[in-house]
């Protein structure tokens, strides 16, 4: 039976929850509206010389440390901050940072503050389990010595009886393939360093781990990268230099057949290599990217071919367009075989112009092959010259795959057209 009085009120922790119209549970506000909002506001509060002062500040500067840690890209700049940070937040102006040398059997202080010139880089101290830093690293304990000089447990190193060192704090920095050096604040004041700042250091030491394998990694990985970029732009560059070498091999075969027709063909075969060799040229000089902007393929293309016919003028108006690599490459092999025929069949007294033209409309683009000379037979059907002319039937396939099939059309020349060329989906 109950003891409590019928005046008593009720058990506030025995009443259901209170829920509001919409079914969510009350909350009510406790917080005091004039409270500290940052580590800086509450270390004012509390007194920054008070012990609560000192441990917020240290909470602090381990934030602000974290942060910086997940954006820095330099090991020994985070080597320089944590030491730094270390120092700051133990209230003294000595602190280091040890890396282990396993050919050495020693540990090399590569970072440091407060210390005299010379010492950071190649100072070094014993790692064996003599010295304070020596035995945190082989226990992987850490180490708190308040009184150095009275020492008998460890040995003090001769760069800190330099520097009138009188305790020290050692924590280990592990990565992920164990234990890699050590951490240490040092003081040459009289006083004590604490159990509870041992949170504090070995927290530091951990971001530093955690941060030099996450920047380690990152380092493989660009490495990693750039020689990857390297054996796919010089196996690119080999392709294009041996379909270069099977183009010459053609000429040189068609300089030798004794029927026209086989030279043409022969002579055509090599052009079309030739277009081929240009695209793969242009992708491994453009990193070899999943997309290809054919505002910067087509106009080197049209140099190219220029230069194989100076007796025309090949101008080139192409808009911005990115498309897949695979499709850039058959754009660019039936804009070769259009220009070609242009070249062939388009001015039979002499040179004249050709135009390469790509208008971008939305995630398509259309493009034209045009040229002002004697334009298609009366009776050309473009279905029936596909069976008897190779660089139709190529032309049409090509282009098929790209957009719509292409068409031809005359009329003051020929005009070469393929609409709804598709963009590339990530462009």
């Amino acid at each position: 039976m109950s003891n409590q009085s019928a005046e008593d009120p009720p058990n506030p922790g025995s009443e259901p929850v209170a829920f509001t119209d919409q079914g969510s549970p009350e909350i009510v506000e406790t917080t005091d509206s004039d409270s500290a909002e940052s580590f800086d506001e509450a270390v004012a509060e509390v007194g920054e010389g008070s012990m609560l002062g000192y441990r917020l500040t240290q909470q602090a500067i381990l934030s602000d440390f974290g942060l910086n840690a997940l954006k820095q890209s330099s090991r020994d700049a985070l080597l320089d901050d944590a030491v730094v940070a270390a120092a700051e937040g133990m209230r003294t102006d000595l602190a280091k940072i040890l890396e282990y040398r396993p050919e050495h059997g020693d540990l090399l202080i590569v970072s440091g503050v407060g210390w005299r010139s010379g010492v950071v880089g190649n100072a070094v101290i014993g790692a064996d389990a003599g010295s304070p830093a020596g035995y945190a690293f082989q226990t992987g304990s850490p180490v708190i010595s308040n009184h150095l000089e009275n020492e008998e447990r460890f040995r003090t190193p001769g760069v800190m009886a330099e520097h009138g060192v009188r305790r020290a704090i050692n924590v280990v920095i592990a990565r992920l393939d164990g234990p890699w050096g050590v951490l240490e604040v040092d003081s040459p004041n009289a006083g004590e360093f604490e159990a509870a700042d041992l949170a504090f250091l070995q927290g530091l030491a951990n971001l530093v781990g955690v941060a030099s394998d996450r920047i380690a990694m990152e380092q493989q990985l660009r490495r990693s990268i750039e020689q990857q970029k390297m054996l796919v732009k010089e196996a690119s560059h080999r392709v294009k230099n041996s379909l270069a070498i099977l183009s010459s091999l053609m000429l040189m075969q068609a300089r030798s057949v004794k029927t026209d027709e086989a030279a043409t063909a022969l002579g055509d075969a090599s052009g079309r290599i030739m277009a081929v060799a240009a695209t793969h040229d242009h992708l491994w000089r453009q990193n070899m990217g999943e997309t290809v902007d054919l505002s910067e393929l087509l106009p080197k293309l049209c140099e190219q071919l220029n230069s194989q016919a100076p007796a025309h003028k090949i101008h080139c108006k192409i808009d911005r367009f990115e498309v897949e690599t695979s499709a850039a490459t058959s754009i660019a092999l039936l804009v070769s075989e259009a220009v070609t025929n242009a070249i062939k069949y388009a001015y039979p007294s002499g040179g004249g112009g050709i135009e390469i033209i790509l208008q971008r409309d939305g995630d398509t683009a259309n493009l034209m092959i045009c040229d002002h000379g004697v334009g298609l037979p009366e009776d050309f059907d473009q279905n029936m010259a596909r069976m008897d002319s190779l660089g139709i039937q190529l032309i049409m396939t090509l282009s098929a795959t790209v957009g719509q099939q292409a068409r031809f059309e005359t009329g003051g020349g020929t005009r070469v057209v393929i609409d709804g060329i598709k963009g590339s989906p990530s462009a």
